[in-house]
């Protein structure tokens, strides 16, 4: 049996990262490895600089994705003032004094996308390493983060408990069943029920990287660019995500 550690991601806007340039912000429909590695260390209370505990959790948990429901997508028009110098910041106590310093200020536009009611159930999978925290340790800090949650950015708080379970399961799909069943009975019945109801008749989206045990067929296999490197330099490596989409006639038959 393999040991999984599943959480949901819901929230009334999310942003999930690609690659930026210039002035878009885009996100892609479902959450990077990155970013949710990311939430997990901020649970844990790990400071951006800490590399060693960071490489720790990338080798020592797979990751996969259930996209019950992708949202829909919003853009939002986003101006930001900032100081053109920092070489006047010295005596500014706080932002509205660094903004008052109007002969030190400039404006950056950009759009940012953002994933609007989404919801997911992530799935971080044990590989056995040393030295890498226990799944009920992840689990336990993400009941009572070390830092604030947000879903890609910071004004994107989760909108729902993330409710963690660490389920002994053969594959990703197996455990899915088992915490979705577990789920049923922890006080969002009808918000579970319907997303139920909609992921069976139009079926649902996975996503898994290689060396995990899901129980399903991967139908295509693409590089994604989210491999976290250094945190504190925000450098990341591409790596190989697969993909499977299980139809709605499938799914109400298991």
């Amino acid at each position: 049996m393999n040991r999984f550690l599943l959480f949901r991601l819901h929230g009334a806007l999310a942003a999930w990262g690609d690659i930026a340039v210039g002035e878009q912000r885009p996100s892609t429909p479902h959450p990077s490895k990155s970013i949710v590695l990311g939430l997990v260390a901020a649970a844990l209370g790990l400071k951006r600089e800490d590399d060693d505990a960071h490489a720790a959790l990338r080798d020592g948990y797979g990751f996969a994705v259930r996209v019950d429901s992708a949202g829909t997508p919003l853009r939002d028009y986003h101006t930001t003032q900032y100081p053109k110098t920092t070489s006047r910041l010295h005596h500014l106590r706080t932002r509205r004094d660094e903004l008052a310093d109007s002969g030190n200020r400039a404006t950056v536009l950009s759009t940012r996308d953002y994933r609007s009611d989404s919801l997911y159930v992530v799935g971080l999978y044990q590989r056995g390493l040393d030295n890498v925290p226990e799944p009920d340790t992840l689990a336990d800090a993400l009941r009572r983060p070390k830092f604030t949650l947000y879903l890609g950015r910071r004004s994107c708080p989760a909108a729902l408990p993330l409710a963690p379970r660490v389920i002994e399961a053969a594959d990703f799909k197996a455990a899915l069943a088992d915490y979705d069943e577990a789920a049923r009975h922890d006080g969002q019945q009808a918000f579970l029920e319907d997303a139920r109801v909609a992921r069976l008749s139009s079926g649902c989206e996975y996503y898994w990287e290689d060396g995990l045990p899901v129980g399903l067929e991967s139908l295509q296999s693409t590089p994604r660019h989210d491999q976290p490197q250094s945190r504190a330099r925000r450098q990341f490596a591409a790596r190989t995500e697969h993909y499977a989409n299980q139809g709605g006639k499938e799914a109400w038959a298991t």
